[in-house]
């Protein structure tokens, strides 16, 4: 055997370099695209987390688009009763009812000016930073006020038990 013999075993036959090679490699490029493509469609249906994730998207944008549509409702049906009511109060009641606001308006800020000038000055600042420890500490006070209210309830109702 000669050596040329030896070195050709097991490599392909060259192709020679025609039409139908050109076409073979374009069919191969066609192929490799459209296996592409149907790997990642597979690969998005077996994605079940990325399905959830959109479905909730899409129905949270739902849910807001519909809640944009019912507040829209509410105010325009509100606007219409406010309006039915103006039209059938008669003018006279509304004019009382505008003086009548506006002097409970004055008669507050009367109160609220001779409480201020009656009060001393050593309780005005405690009530002060009183109101800023409470805005400070809102939700605990919430929390609170709110348990108290159910101990009261819960203690009030087995009373009636009895």
């Amino acid at each position: 055997m000669n050596d040329d013999a030896r070195t050709n075993i097991g490599t392909p036959a060259p192709t020679p370099a025609g039409p139908g090679s050109a076409d073979l490699h374009d069919q191969v490029e066609r192929t490799r695209d459209e296996l592409g493509r149907t790997v990642e469609a597979l690969a998005a249906k077996a994605d079940i987390k990325a399905q959830a994730k959109a479905k909730t998207a899409a129905v949270k944008g739902q849910a807001a688009e519909k809640a944009a549509l019912v507040s829209e409702q509410i105010r325009e049906t509100a606007g219409q009763a406010a309006q039915a009511v103006k039209d059938k109060t008669p003018d006279p009641l509304l004019e009382k009812t505008a003086q009548a606001a506006v002097h409970v308006r004055e008669s507050a800020a009367k109160a609220g000016r001779y409480a201020t000038d009656k009060t001393p000055d050593p309780l005005l600042e405690r009530a002060g930073q009183a109101a800023t420890a409470v805005r400070a500490n809102r939700t605990p006070l919430l929390v609170a006020g709110a348990a108290v209210a159910v101990f009261l309830l819960v203690r009030r109702s087995r009373g009636r038990r009895r």
